[in-house]
């Protein structure tokens, strides 16, 4: 038995920060439905690389859910997504602010066929406020949240990040809302809206940044590889390439320079805490460098292991997913479709010590399941 598995999800969204919530319930059981216009409307199908004709990008985001066409712009079909609605448990839509009311299709008039109805709308700027009717993607949020400021090196330009970061962190909280929205549910029998936005989630996972910046008017600024509040914690330079070093307390420093076999370090004036070797940062960083350069990655690798200091190799995407602590995982998966054939992706991370996460169903071309719930009854 899986935990959602009596949840209907009706999913209208396209790309990724939505979508990508509902493949984490339909994961843990939940029956996702992919509603989308006859002719597409999620672009994500567009963009390459692509395999047996299929987009790995949208081959990411969609495992497990079954796909259905209507024309939300018809009486008729609109109809046919109520009818639907009656007997589902959550909608999920991102389209932008307003579309869904100009349809007829808006919460409260959903709300009138199936009273306990989760509904949750994702925008890049949310249903209220000057912007709540404009466009919302992810390097626009990245921009606007203060994310690229603090991005990149210190002497070049702002950087977004390497992957859709504000898309991923709303579909974590796609996931959260919808779940505590069932759980609320079972209590009080009524369903409710969830008004979520991009820049929002942007926002609130500025952490750190933020607070120092709320709570005394610190304002943090690029600095690459480095940490804005402690030292040494950052890339550093070895015989084969980079290795990020993370020493973040004065204890850890302690042993750290016993390691790099320069004990005097820990007692020397100018390091004895983090708030001093951050004020010599420059210094300690260059002393540091030159003892790494010494040796390769996997040299520093063992002795940081052995004094229990945080590192790791700076990775490309082929040795990440080839490292051995990945593969002893047992993260990567393999799934079927009888179009276009086997599909790899990357698991759940979560681990449960009861509950084996079911992977069923590849990712559906447009309109595959139409016909099956053309001729059920529609019901759960």
């Amino acid at each position: 038995m899986q935990p959602l598995e009596n949840i209907r999800v009706l999913d209208l969204s396209r790309v990724y920060a939505a979508p990508a919530g509902s493949m984490m319930l339909a994961d843990l059981g939940a029956e996702v439905i992919r509603i989308e216009h006859p002719n597409g409307s999620d672009s994500m199908r567009d963009w390459g690389p692509f395999v047996n004709g299929q987009s790995t990008y949208y081959l990411c985001a969609n495992r497990n859910k079954k796909s259905i066409t209507l024309d939300l712009k018809t009486i008729e079909d609109r109809e046919k997504l109520k009818e639907l609605v009656r007997d589902a448990d959550v909608i999920l839509e991102n389209f932008k602010t307003g579309d869904m009311e100009r349809m007829g299709l808006s919460y409260e008039e959903l709300r009138k066929v199936n009273p306990r109805i989760i509904y949750c709308a994702v925008t890049g700027f949310g249903q209220t406020g000057p912007l709540a009717h404009e466009p919302g993607f992810d390097p626009v949020i990245q921009a606007m949240s203060g994310l690229m400021h603090v991005t990149g090196s210190a002497e070049g330009e702002a950087t977004k990040v390497g992957v859709p970061i504000a898309d991923i962190l709303t579909s974590n909280y796609v996931v959260i809302s919808i779940l505590t929205a069932l759980r609320m549910r079972d209590q009080t029998n009524t369903g409710q809206f969830i008004d979520l936005a991009l820049l929002d989630v942007q926002m609130s996972s500025l952490a750190n940044v933020a607070s120092a910046y709320l709570n005394t008017g610190f304002i943090s600024e690029r600095l690459g590889n480095r940490h804005n509040n402690v030292a040494p914690y950052q890339v550093f330079h070895c015989e084969d390439g980079p290795l990020m070093i993370c020493v973040g307390t004065d204890g850890q420093f302690k042993k750290f320079c016993t390691m790099l076999q320069r004990e005097e370090w820990a007692n020397d004036p100018r390091f004895l805490t983090n708030t001093m070797r951050k004020q010599n940062e420059a210094e300690i960083v260059q002393m540091i460098t030159d003892i790494t350069m010494t040796k390769t990655r996997d040299e520093w690798i063992t002795l940081l292991q052995q004094y229990k200091i945080p590192g790791g190799r700076v990775n490309t995407i082929a040795e990440a997913l080839e490292q051995p602590q990945f593969i002893a995982r047992d993260m990567i998966g393999e799934i079927e479709h009888e179009q276009y054939g086997t599909i790899k992706f990357i698991k759940s991370p979560i681990k449960f010590s009861n509950l084996p996460i079911q992977y069923k169903l590849a990712p559906p071309i447009l309109g595959e399941h139409t016909n099956e719930f053309q001729k059920s009854s529609l019901q759960k």
